[in-house]
């Protein structure tokens, strides 16, 4: 299946998929409760700075590392009060194990920086899909807002 086709939902239950967002997308695995979750701030910035371009930050709750708030309602209100989000978010998914949401199926097949694909290590790994489809995995403590991912942004959205 393509990426773009596969079914999603959003934090609110509407039906859609990764086509529907188009251009460059960054998806990330959050975590309200984790040490990392001050990156929401950097992926915001990164939504406001080329949103207006075709760049979307798609952020998909997980509670796999026993870290997120209990209802989407609960995450959305967090997210939108302490870090001022205002980029899609999704309902909790599953990154790892038997009932791995299809999406996170697709993308841990994609090698970091180092050459290893696999497992989801913890909160806030990202993947990062250009204008023409390649994706770029970057593990979590690699900051939103680091060279790397922005220069990806930036080459591709001047495409």
């Amino acid at each position: 299946m393509n990426i773009d086709e596969i079914p999603l939902t959003t934090i609110d239950g509407k039906q859609t998929n990764l086509g529907a967002y188009g251009g460059v997308k960054l998806i990330v695995n959050v975590a309200s409760r984790c040490g990392l979750a001050p990156q929401y701030e950097k992926l915001e910035e990164l939504q406001k700075t080329y949103g207006e371009r075709g760049f979307t930050v798609l952020g998909f709750p997980s509670n796999q590392f026993l870290q997120e708030l209990g209802s989407e309602e609960a995450i959305q209100e967090y997210c939108s009060t302490t870090w001022g989000v205002t980029f899609p978010m999704f309902e909790k998914v599953r990154v790892n194990g038997r009932s791995q949401h299809p999406l996170y199926t697709e993308l841990v097949k994609v090698e970091d920086g180092a050459g290893k694909a696999g497992k989801v290590k913890w909160n806030f790994e990202k993947f990062l899909i250009t204008a023409d489809g390649e994706i770029h995995r970057f593990r979590p403590t690699v900051e939103p807002d680091a060279p790397e991912i922005v220069g990806l942004i930036e080459a591709s959205l001047a495409r």
